[in-house]
């Protein structure tokens, strides 16, 4: 595991319910984090109720060294900070490895979604990576209450194999080969959550937000299909459920950063007041020229964009955005 926030948690939980201890490995680059999940075996700054049973030489700050000992490496940084936190390593150090992405962003910069990250940069071929999709809330998996995986990847066999070590009693998994589509659905999903904490903030309601959604989801199917058109179901939990429940949750930051920009916060003061990331702020910018290139019509991330980035009102974007939605 590479990453030390909620979800990362969350997954250290699920494995360690299915695989043994001994052969799970977490890297954090928090050393004070480390210390403490060594001594009270809990995570200081998130899901801190949930019991971590690994052994202590497992947890460390040394990222190669964690990575050379595994056969998947899970992911789950936010996606502005994968550079700067697989700057040490090469392509060597990821030869032969099933890299599993748990996240919901894309790399700025170079404007890509992980898997081609991974693989443009590192080498990693198409078939040895996996995307992690939900609808999953994190808090939730440390409450173990009843929640659902999709596994994608080229390989259904690498798939199949990774879902079996989250399978538990209170996470069911499905497979996918839609690695593109379930990968940029996660993607856009956070920035419709954006958006529907902003209507939310501004003053809409319900009724609103079943139209917001409802036409967000469009906007899903019709940018994966010109990203990567294949045959899918833009109906399935991995697109429509992972849209919902991020846009609906109260455990949703997108939602909540959305909302605080609706009441008339600034980007930097709501982040501020967050203490945590929400992709959906950086993956709007990248989607904004990401879609230069493809000329989907997206009005909803149009708004969004309008607002966090050109300094547009959510009040006069969010009337205009209304007078387009059906």
């Amino acid at each position: 595991m590479i990453g030390g926030g909620s979800w990362a948690t969350a997954i250290i939980k699920m494995l360690s319910d299915n695989i043994t201890e001994k052969e799970l490995f977490w890297w954090m680059r928090n050393t004070e984090a480390i210390e403490h999940i060594k001594k009270y075996r809990h995570n200081p700054n998130y899901l801190s109720s949930v019991e971590i049973r690994i052994p202590e030489a497992n947890i460390s700050d040394q990222i190669r060294e964690m990575i050379a000992s595994a056969d998947y490496v899970v992911l789950n940084v936010p996606a502005a900070f994968l550079k700067e936190t697989l700057k040490e390593l090469g392509p060597k150090d990821l030869e032969g490895k099933k890299i599993v992405s748990a996240i919901k962003g894309i790399v700025p910069d170079e404007n890509q979604i992980i898997g081609e990250f991974l693989n443009e940069k590192f080498g990693v071929p198409l078939e040895n990576i996996l995307v992690i999709s939900g609808p999953c809330h994190a808090e939730e998996v440390a409450l173990e209450k009843l929640s659902y995986l999709t596994i994608a990847s080229v390989s259904t066999v690498h798939a199949e194999e990774f879902a079996g070590m989250l399978n538990t009693r209170y996470i069911r998994t499905n497979v996918s080969d839609d690695i593109f589509g379930t990968e940029y659905a996660a993607v856009l999903k956070n920035i419709y959550a954006v958006a529907s904490g902003i209507c939310h903030g501004v003053g809409y309601g319900d009724n609103f937000q079943a139209v917001l959604i409802s036409n967000a989801i469009r906007e899903i199917d019709r940018f994966v299909n010109a990203v990567h058109p294949i045959s899918r179901d833009i109906k399935e939990s991995a697109y429509l459920g992972d849209l919902l429940v991020t846009a609906y949750s109260q455990f949703s930051r997108n939602r909540t950063f959305g909302n605080m920009i609706g009441k008339g916060y600034t980007v930097k003061s709501a982040q501020l007041e967050m203490n945590m990331i929400a992709e959906g702020y950086y993956a709007v910018n990248c989607m904004h020229v990401i879609n230069k290139k493809y000329k989907v019509d997206m009005p909803i991330s149009r708004a969004v964009y309008a607002i966090l980035y050109e300094k547009h009102s959510p009040v006069i974007e969010m009337k205009l955005l209304s007078e387009q939605l059906n």
